[in-house]
């Protein structure tokens, strides 16, 4: 559900963590806060985005309730940065507790096995890390995961905008698909699966695919390239930033979207009927629940390593108007 996202930098090549000699033989050093009160260090996408913000909001509630403290390390989604950030933070021993939603899963993973020597408790957070973009389990040991798989994703938005055709009896059925961010490992995951799902169903034809973004702007600027090339298109799938931006352009047009995001405006525009679809994840819970895995592992306590988003409110992942009946989203875009 990458997803949620404001406009992305190119992002960094694999980065190597810099680990003292005592991590570097294997030797665990506790967290200079161990002491005290709980830290959290929140290493989110951006400060900017709602989704993170959300995400962070969760967290910090649940940490005030639990006699912690949270801190939100912003790399504004670069890469490189946040890489710096977990190898700055590891070193200074300033946390208990990551809560990592990475933006390159594969660039973070020397930094988090630093953490994990370290002795602090990491969980993965809505994208994997790792290299696999298809199993929720975790791909560095001593992690804990709560992840939204992104080609699961890209199979339940496929699924949704199959629905939405077969709902006016549409044959053939012609889909766009606004995919993210292509610098982005897990949209490339998400897309290989949400197009590959669409292209296998009868009467379906994916008649555009091409970069949306997560910005209204980008949205906007990916609809009407669509247009321009399928005037005729049917079904739009994309991130509910990138739909709002397309809705506006398509004003007028008989189409219908399948929008990845969860805000009180997604929500709002399912229940009312304008959307078709959204796929839903509750944000500012999730968050939460990172909170409260991380603190219960740094407290000794065993929790589950292998967490999914779609299990905590597994009767709104797939949120057509039925499903958001009672939901009103946790954040706004």
């Amino acid at each position: 559900m990458v997803a949620r996202w404001t406009a992305l930098p190119a992002l960094a090549l694999l980065a190597t963590a810099c680990v003292n000699p005592a991590q570097t033989s294997g030797a665990t050093s506790a967290p200079a806060a161990s002491g005290g009160p709980k830290r959290i260090g929140f290493f989110g996408f951006a400060r900017a985005n709602s989704f993170s913000a959300a995400t962070f909001a969760g967290i910090e509630e649940h940490a005030r309730a639990n006699g912690a403290a949270a801190e939100f390390l912003d790399p504004n989604f670069d890469a490189q940065a946040q890489v710096r950030q977990l190898q700055d933070a590891v070193t200074a021993k300033r946390f208990d507790v990551f809560v990592v939603q990475a933006n390159d899963g594969a660039a973070v993973v020397p930094a988090i096995r630093a953490a994990v020597r370290a002795g602090i408790s990491v969980v993965v957070h809505f994208t994997p890390v790792g290299t696999r973009y298809d199993t929720a389990d975790p791909q560095v040991d001593g992690t804990i995961t709560l992840v939204d798989v992104p080609t699961l994703n890209g199979e339940g938005l496929a699924k949704l905008a199959i629905q939405a055709c077969e709902s006016k009896k549409l044959n053939p059925c012609e889909v766009g698909y606004l995919e993210g961010l292509k610098a982005l490992p897990l949209d490339n995951a998400r897309t290989r699966a949400a197009v590959g799902a669409l292209r296998a169903a009868p009467g379906v034809q994916v008649k555009a695919q091409v970069e949306g973004g997560y910005t209204q702007e980008s949205g906007r600027k990916a609809m009407q390239d669509v247009l321009q090339k399928e005037p005729g298109i049917d079904v739009i799938i994309g991130a509910s930033q990138a739909v709002l931006g397309a809705e506006a352009v398509a004003r007028g047009k008989d189409v219908m979207y399948v929008a990845n995001g969860a805000s009180r405006q997604t929500v709002q525009a399912v229940r009312e009927g304008r959307w078709y679809a959204a796929y839903y994840l509750p944000v500012k819970t999730l968050g939460a629940k990172a909170a409260e895995l991380g603190l219960a592992k740094a407290l000794g306590e065993q929790v589950p390593a292998s967490n999914s988003m779609t299990d905590v409110d597994p009767g709104t992942s797939m949120g057509t108007k039925d499903a958001l009946a009672q939901v009103s989203g946790e954040y706004d875009e």
